[in-house]
């Protein structure tokens, strides 16, 4: 079965002060490390596009993997809203000609925001089994400096730039389980972008997460046969810390410590802040099964049981 082989990401060394722009806006580090959760955002350089993103992390991946090289990639799916200047033609087409894959490879773009990296692995798991293909690439590039106003408190003290890539394949020590998915439409005008600068509705986004993300895993876990007590670790999608930590005490009061929250020096990086979080902390821990789950954009949100043997 196809599953995750290996993940490896691209986060900018430069980037903004949290510290400097909660001054800026009258916020003291208990709210900046205590509800947004972050105290460096990445920026990625002015001159650097989304592609150029997606072909740091690619390149990291492929220093990481020897065995894996580019000629043997058949498919490459790029999860992005930001896309290479008008988003057209797609980023996917751009990456693989910086990276010199191949030209006989399916190559095409994901329009999703935080749940896209969930959507994702199980898109390009499909599409791998049914072409019967061998090697895939996911990536995840959604740099919002590219859309949010630096005078919008908030929305500027939430999001850095990074980008992942997935290697996906047979062999893999971390298999798909059980997946469910959601969307409402309703809830589009909460996030948004208009005439280029991107708006959010940040008190119906913490309550959208609040409300639908708890009852989703646990849809999910008795949809799996499980409880929440045979999931070694939740890795959701790292919006700010007060989520993270509202989701925790809703989801399972006995156990918020299972919430990984890893956001002090990356902030919310949109599709990739799961993967962030599975690259740092899945391979070399002991877990047996984790829960992910992205929500945001859309509205969407995605949910699914990650495993191993």
């Amino acid at each position: 079965m196809i599953g995750i082989k290996s993940i490896a990401s691209y986060v900018p060394v430069a980037g903004l002060d949290n510290y400097e722009q909660g001054a800026k806006f009258g916020k003291d580090e208990d709210f900046i490390l205590g509800k947004i959760g972050s105290a460096f955002l990445p920026r990625k350089a002015p001159e650097q596009e989304t592609s150029d993103l997606c072909v740091e992390a690619v390149n990291a991946l492929f220093a990481n993997n020897p065995s894996l090289s580019r000629d043997s990639i058949d498919a490459l799916i790029v999860v992005t809203q930001n896309g290479d200047a008008e988003g057209l033609p797609h980023t996917a087409a751009i990456v693989q000609d910086k990276l010199g894959l191949p030209t006989a490879i399916a190559a095409f773009d994901i329009s999703l925001g935080c749940s896209g990296y969930v959507y994702g692995i199980y898109a390009l798991k499909g599409f791998m089994e049914a072409a019967g293909l061998k090697n895939g690439l996911l990536v995840t590039a959604d740099p919002y400096s590219k859309i949010v106003d630096p005078e919008d408190r908030n929305t500027t003290m939430l999001f850095g730039d990074a980008a992942t890539a997935t290697w996906m394949g047979e062999g893999a020590t971390w298999q798909l389980g059980k997946s469910m998915f959601g969307t409402d439409g309703a809830g589009a005008p909460h996030l948004k972008v208009e005439n280029g600068t991107f708006f959010m509705n940040g008190r119906q986004v913490f309550n959208f997460a609040l409300l639908k993300v708890p009852q989703h895993l646990h849809a999910l876990l008795e949809a799996s046969s499980l409880a929440a007590a045979d999931i070694d670790a939740y890795c959701i999608h790292q919006g700010s810390a007060a989520i993270v930590d509202a989701v925790a005490r809703r989801f399972e009061e006995a156990s918020p410590e299972k919430f990984v929250k890893d956001m002090v020096e990356t902030g919310n990086t949109v599709s990739s802040s799961i993967p962030l979080l599975l690259e740092k902390h899945l391979f070399d821990a002991t877990w047996k099964r984790v829960a992910i789950s992205g929500f945001g954009v859309g509205l969407s949100w995605g949910s699914a049981i990650l495993y191993r043997d």
